[in-house]
């Protein structure tokens, strides 16, 4: 069995998801926001992100972490903000021993919606119907899911091409 934090980086709301895998059955274990007050700066932020992932890490024990790459953003200095808190979040996990294995935005959407340009409500729809959550499900807690459910799908996909190359 394995156990996979997501991670759902932001500087104001950073969403982690922990997704057990065994075999092709996917579980979902837990899921929330970190959220985060917009009038603290940004160094409290990162560190309060640090700290919390590092909890979560040790209290429920993830043997891995898939983290959203962050190809583009809409202005630089939300680009470096959330680039700061990716590392926050990456540093966590780090320093737990996790490894950490990042994916982009289409194929997070694309292995929790069945479609790379999937929107945000489009996701939580999936996720919350793939783990059969009923109580609302925060986008960013979804994206976090979707985030773990990419990693245990692709390291499966790899772990059957693996076996069979082999003679």
């Amino acid at each position: 069995m394995i156990r996979a934090i997501g991670i759902d980086p932001g500087s104001r709301y950073t969403g982690y998801g922990i997704v057990e895998a065994d075999g092709s059955l996917l579980r979902h274990v837990t899921n929330g926001i970190i959220s985060l007050p917009g009038a603290l700066p940004l160094p409290e932020r990162l560190s309060i992100i640090y700290r919390r992932l590092s909890a979560i890490i040790g209290e429920v024990q993830p043997s891995c972490m898939a983290i959203e790459n962050v190809f583009f953003a809409k202005n630089v200095k939300s680009a470096l903000s959330l680039g700061q808190a990716r590392g926050a979040a990456i540093l966590a996990a780090v320093n737990a021993g996790l490894p950490v294995f990042e994916y982009s935005a289409l194929q997070i959407k694309q292995a929790a919606a069945g479609y790379g340009k999937a929107g945000k409500d489009q996701v939580v729809r999936m996720i919350q119907y793939l783990f059969k959550i009923k109580e609302p499900l925060n986008s960013n807690a979804a994206d976090a899911l979707a985030a773990a459910v990419c990693h245990l799908n692709t390291q499966a996909s790899r772990v059957r091409w693996i076996e069979s190359e082999r003679p």
